[in-house]
C-alpha cells in the first residue's frame, strides 16, 4: 500500500500522518500511532476493549518471524478485509484503534521521578588539613598588614 492509497483509505476518518516504518508505513493522528501498513496487510492498534471485535471478524494479531521463533504482537491486529470497501465503517474502526493507542499511551506514562535525597557534599581530608595549617588573621592584623 502506498501513501496515496492510505490517505484515500482514511479520508472519512480525518487527516492522518504517514511515515515510513519497517517495511511499510506507520499511520498516526494527533501524534499517536494507531495503525501499521506492512507487506502483510493493514494492522490497527488493539487492546482488551477492541480485541473481541477483531476476533469476531476472524482477524489475527500481527506476527513476524525471526531466525529462532515467531513473535506475536498482540497490540496490533489485522484489519478485516471487508472494511477496505466500507470507508465509513473503516473510520469507526480507526477511531477505536486511536482510542486504544491513547489508552496504551496513558498506561505507559512514567510515574513522577522520585525526589533524590540531598546529601551534603563530603569535604576531602586534604582540604581540611590545609585549612588547619593556615593561620587565621584577625581584623587588627589585616588592618596592620594593609598599611
Amino acid at each position: 500500500m502506498d501513501r496515496e492509497f492510505l490517505i484515500d483509505l482514511f479520508a472519512d476518518f480525518g487527516p492522518v500522518t504517514i511515515r515510513k516504518m519497517f517495511s511499510g508505513h506507520g499511520i498516526s493522528a494527533d501524534g499517536v500511532n494507531f495503525a501499521l501498513s506492512l507487506r502483510a496487510g493493514l494492522f490497527f492498534r488493539a487492546d482488551e476493549v477492541t480485541i473481541p471485535d477483531f476476533e469476531a471478524e476472524g482477524s489475527k494479531p500481527f506476527q513476524y518471524s525471526t531466525r529462532a521463533k515467531t513473535v506475536l504482537v498482540n497490540s496490533y491486529w489485522e484489519l478485516p478485509a471487508r472494511l477496505f470497501d466500507d470507508s465509513a465503517e473503516l473510520a469507526q474502526w480507526a477511531r477505536a484503534a486511536l482510542a486504544a493507542a491513547q489508552r496504551a499511551r496513558v498506561k505507559k506514562r512514567p510515574k513522577g521521578k522520585k525526589a533524590a535525597k540531598k546529601v551534603a557534599p563530603r569535604k576531602s581530608v586534604a582540604k581540611k588539613a590545609v585549612k588547619k595549617t593556615v593561620p587565621r588573621v584577625g581584623k587588627a592584623k589585616r588592618a596592620h598588614r594593609s598599611k
